[in-house]
């Protein structure tokens, strides 16, 4: 039985509406291990400290000079105003207190300070709001007037997701950091260190890990590291996450280890087992695993283990124990529909697979592990792990975190939810494959799925060539549209500035975009600048992507966003405003035709893309591929079969009706007897109770046989034709 008692922590801040899983996952395998640990996360227990009535009495204790804004003082003036309301706000916005929407829409509880000023421009955006989003939109202008309060007078670091962020961001040099450490800590800072200390008395443990997936988390996470180091030296601090992994592979500085102890990469279950054993006395320190630390003054990287990472299906189930997960905060922003998912109720994390089962994509971080080695689970262990988080948490809303989830196992996991009658929420990133046919999207709708996002990026087939992304942009409109009839919203990732892209193909992939919205089948969207990474195809050879890499010079901390030179391209920077300001506008239905010139003030070329291009592109989308190994399935209860007589000159017919009972209505499907009589037996067979899994080579097989015709006159018959337009799936 280990000694060790781990404490995880997620530094300030990620999200405020659900915990960010880093340290759930290894406090499930810290559970298969039987280590003892406790896991917090610091953001929204700062959060919860710093706005309350308490905390802004504090706050506004401090009268602020006459050089801050106008907004500032404005703030400061309805302080008492600010100090009455803030706990009820807090309790609204997590679902605690439903009746103060009443109040709060009639605009005359809350201060209203800045950022109320967009409502003007907004208010059409949302459309007929219901009272309890509207409601929830306002309290969330409420708290980001105060954040921008905060961030003025009394912590230029403090961000609600973003916690001095710029420190973390291209940071080649410690200098910046160290600076910030050096100085006085923040009233933010206070905060943090006292909920720490707090927990460090009650759990007194041995080793503390600091989960970094962003540079957002990065500040806080070393003053985290810097208050136990100087009170708890004898507490082994470690850091993982993603941050780390992308950023600190060329590690050199030896100050960053005054703070941290071990930093470790990628796949964190069996470095964090091989430190616990070296702690203990159980390992040689030569035989930890993707470590640094730090040895006579200078930085080692040690990776001398023996064993392979732990297997995805042995890690555990994600735990969220210890987690408030009642206290979390439902805030309402208005973005895009995408965005409003990820900051709109609590959602349990899970990864149907490790890594990506694509790995070609020139811009992304493919040479890394955590997407290179490509690793799923099945379906089973997939819902034994939902079940377990949903009876841990009482939420059974699920975002499936994969770089791109499988198809397979997308389709797996979907028949898995129906036959154990699961009733979850959930949503994921794909890319666009053609495997996406239209049977697929509506089964992956009957099991709960909501919302897919994926990368279109730049909307043009050379680019996307040149990206190795594996799509076409036509390819991406059918599969689009095959969700979108589904019930599955779609959001898209769009980039522009990929190296190369000229203005024309600028302005060709915005009016891609136009006709995508235009059409409905995407319904959010977002533009991304190309960033030049190091551990990317782009980034390990700019040269052979057109481009020239003029820096920064690495000194000694973070390497991975690459500055560089695109000779052959556009003047990126100056579309961002005009393709952020078109999109918007577009995701809300509006402006479809406005020439793309108006986005913009400075001249564009004109668009070379056919005007009917999308249109086209759906006229001729290739429906639902059918193979013999596809499986044929049958969503609904196994109806009715009876029987009845039809007369038709004279003659007398025995016909065959399928009393189908669905959800919302009821329908009779009618057939020949024979054929009647042959449906009912196969729907059964088809149905998720039955253990068969009949194949479309099986189905076919059957009746040619049976009836000594091709399979054709069954499915271009009206019946089939009547039972595939309700519940009858082809996958």
């Amino acid at each position: 039985m280990s000694n060790t008692k781990v404490l995880l922590v997620t530094p300030p801040f990620t999200q405020l509406n659900t915990p960010y899983p880093g340290t759930c996952y290894i406090k499930g395998y810290l559970n298969t291990l039987g280590v003892e640990s406790y896991q917090m996360d610091l953001g929204i227990e700062v959060i919860l400290r710093l706005f309350s009535q308490k905390k802004l009495i504090e706050l506004f204790d401090v009268e602020p000079t006459e050089s801050v804004s106008d907004n500032s003082q404005r703030i400061y003036q309805l302080r008492e105003d600010y100090i009455a309301t803030v706990d009820t706000v807090i309790r609204f916005l997590q679902h605690k207190n439903p009746t103060l929407a009443y109040s709060i829409v009639e605009r005359d509880l809350l201060p209203e300070a800045s950022r109320f000023e967009q409502l003007d421009d907004l208010e059409w955006a949302f459309g007929n709001l219901g009272v309890q989003d509207k409601a929830r939109h306002l309290a969330t202008l409420y708290l980001e007037d105060l954040a921008d309060y905060i961030k003025e007078v009394a912590d230029p670091f403090f961000g609600f997701s973003r916690y001095a962020e710029r420190l973390g961001m291209s940071a080649s040099s410690f200098d910046s950091m160290q600076e910030a450490l050096d100085g006085p800590m923040t009233f933010t800072d206070h905060i943090l260190i006292q909920v720490l200390e707090e927990v460090i008395k009650v759990q007194q443990p041995t080793m503390v890990c600091l989960s970094v997936p962003f540079p957002g988390n990065l500040y806080g996470a070393f003053r985290c590291g810097q208050y136990l180091k100087t009170q708890y030296p004898e507490i082994k601090v470690l850091m993982g996450g993603g941050y780390p992994n992308t950023e600190l592979r060329s590690l050199s500085d030896p100050r960053v280890f005054k703070y941290i102890d071990f930093i470790t990469l990628d796949d964190g279950e069996r470095p964090v087992k091989n430190l616990i054993e070296f702690l203990e006395g159980k390992r040689e320190k030569a035989l930890l695993k993707r470590t640094f630390c730090l040895e006579e003054n200078k930085v080692v990287y040690i990776n001398g283990s023996k064993e392979g990472d732990i297997p995805f299906t042995q890690t555990g189930t994600p735990d969220y124990a210890n987690l408030p997960i009642d206290k979390y905060l439902s805030v309402l922003e208005v973005a895009n529909p995408m965005h409003r998912l990820w900051s709109d109720g609590r959602w349990n994390k899970l990864t149907m697979a490790h890594g990506c089962y694509w790995k070609k994509c020139s811009f992304c971080d493919i040479s890394l592990d955590y997407i290179k080695n490509y690793e799923p689970v099945s379906a089973s262990i997939l819902c034994d792990r939902m079940q377990e988080q949903m009876a841990q948490t009482g939420e059974s809303g699920f975002h499936f975190v994969d770089e791109a989830a499988p198809p397979a196992l997308m389709k797996e996991l979907a028949l898995e939810i129906l036959r154990r009658k699961l009733v979850v929420t959930w949503w994921t990133n794909i890319r666009f494959e053609s495997r996406f046919t239209p049977d697929l999207c509506r089964l992956l709708r009957a099991s709960g799925c909501i919302a897919v996002s994926g990368g279109l990026e730049v909307a043009s087939d050379r680019l996307l060539e040149k990206m190795k992304k594996g799509v076409t942009v036509e390819q991406v409109a059918q599969v689009s549209q095959n969700f979108t009839e589904s019930g599955i919203m779609v959001h898209a990732y769009l980039m522009y500035g990929f190296p190369t892209q000229t203005d024309q193909e600028t302005i060709d992939s915005l009016e891609m975009v136009r006709q995508l919205f235009m059409h409905g089948v995407i319904q959010s969207g977002f533009w991304h600048q190309f960033a030049m990474t190091a551990h990317a195809p782009a980034g390990l050879e700019p040269a052979f992507f057109g481009v020239e890499r003029v820096g920064p010079v690495h000194q000694g901390f973070a390497n991975n966003d690459l500055q560089h030179v695109d000779t052959l391209g556009a003047d990126h920077v100056q579309y961002s405003e005009g393709l952020k300001k078109s999109l918007f506008n577009y995701m809300h239905g509006l402006c479809f035709d406005y020439p793309l010139q108006e986005w913009f003030d400075f001249h564009v070329p004109v668009t070379s893309v056919a005007p009917h291009y999308i249109e086209s592109a759906l006229t001729t989308n290739p429906g639902t591929y059918i193979s013999d190994s596809s499986r044929a399935v049958w969503l609904a209860a196994v109806p009715a079969l009876s029987f009845y007589e039809k007369r038709k000159k004279g003659k007398v017919n025995l016909r065959a009706r399928l009393s189908l009972e669905l959800k919302s209505h009821s329908i009779d499907v009618t057939a020949e007897e024979k054929e009647g009589k042959w449906l009912h037996d196969f729907l059964q067979r088809m149905s998720l109770r039955s253990q068969e899994k009949v194949t479309f080579s099986v189905l076919k097989q059957a009746y040619e046989q049976d009836f000594g015709q091709p399979i054709e006159r069954l499915i271009h018959g009206q019946a089939w034709q009547e039972l595939k337009n309700t519940a009858l799936l082809i996958v």
